[in-house]
């Protein structure tokens, strides 16, 4: 599983910054979240593949985080896309994306499919044989959800030595991954505990922003391998968390302490701070396992 920061700052993109925008690398998939100003050039300087991209999750429509997609979804034009591209993200979004193409009568040449989403509990989102993604319900000035992607528990591993000492035949090999047991070449049945061992732990990444300091989220992210939740601001100004429904450094290692997570991402950054190592100072206090999130860094899980 890895994950590339594109942009974790809040509000406006600056020569140094970008607004929101990652891709996480699991199982095969390519996500792309949030697509804030600047992502596409962001994707190019990380040398991710755009055909690669075929779902967007898009958490709200505060600007910051979408403005980056309507430049993207007419570069994919561009490039004669031909695969679909499905969007996840607030019901609206697609009215807005759709205005704008008949505006500049632009329509793409590829198929376009919105996910529109409304629920204000977890929802199954996407699912396929390898992964599973869910919606987060978050606490923002408008509707907003964060995103969990899950990978599925994979097959077990052949113990080959151990398959062949018992006597197993090679047609039986898929059974045994697939952790059944089975009859060896003598007719014993064979247990699969035996033979193979457990497959790597399944990993999970969770990212919340925007939101207010808010614990109902904690059950729905309770272990995963990595978290990223937004740190707006430092202890010193918690007052603005309220009318800004944003969170504190400190306040997001309370959550990550409470769901007991691998690792803890801090971003979405106000630029009103120079020194971003605050954030990690202040998140330290509460949760050990914390690291900054920088436009360009890559994390691996």
């Amino acid at each position: 599983m890895k994950l590339t920061i594109l942009g974790c700052h809040s509000a406006t993109p600056r020569i140094n910054t970008n607004p929101t925008s990652q891709v996480l690398e699991i199982k095969n998939h390519i996500f792309l979240i949030d697509c804030g100003e600047g992502t596409q050039v962001e994707l190019r300087r990380n040398k991710v593949k755009f055909n690669r991209i075929k779902h967007i999750f898009i958490s709200h429509l505060h600007g910051d985080h979408y403005f980056g997609l309507i430049g993207l979804i007419s570069t994919f034009r561009l490039l004669t896309r031909e695969t679909e591209l499905h969007i996840y993200a607030p019901k609206g979004l697609k009215e807005l994306v759709t205005l704008q193409m008949k505006l500049a009568n632009s329509w793409t040449n590829y198929q376009l499919i919105f996910h529109e989403l409304t629920s204000h509990e977890p929802e199954l989102i996407f699912e396929d044989e390898k992964v599973a993604v869910y919606t987060i319900p978050l606490d923002h000035r408008i509707y907003t959800n964060g995103f969990l992607f899950k990978e599925k528990p994979g097959l077990r591993k052949l113990d080959m030595n151990a398959a062949i000492e018992a006597d197993i035949d090679m047609a039986y090999f898929n059974k045994l991954k697939q952790g059944f047991d089975v009859e060896n070449n003598k007719g014993k049945l064979v247990k699969n505990e035996t033979v193979t061992k457990d497959p790597p732990e399944p990993r999970s990444y969770a990212f919340c922003s925007d939101t207010a300091y808010n614990e109902k989220l904690v059950n729905s992210i309770l272990g995963v391998t990595a978290l990223y939740h937004e740190s707006t601001f430092l202890e010193k100004h918690e007052k603005l968390t309220i009318p800004t429904k944003h969170s504190t450094a400190k306040q997001a290692a309370s959550i990550a302490k409470q769901a007991n997570v691998g690792t803890l991402i801090l971003g979405h950054f106000s630029t009103r701070y120079d020194n971003l190592d605050l954030f990690k100072e202040e998140a330290q206090t509460v949760f050990k396992h914390v690291e900054l999130a920088k436009d360009g860094k890559v994390f691996s899980f």
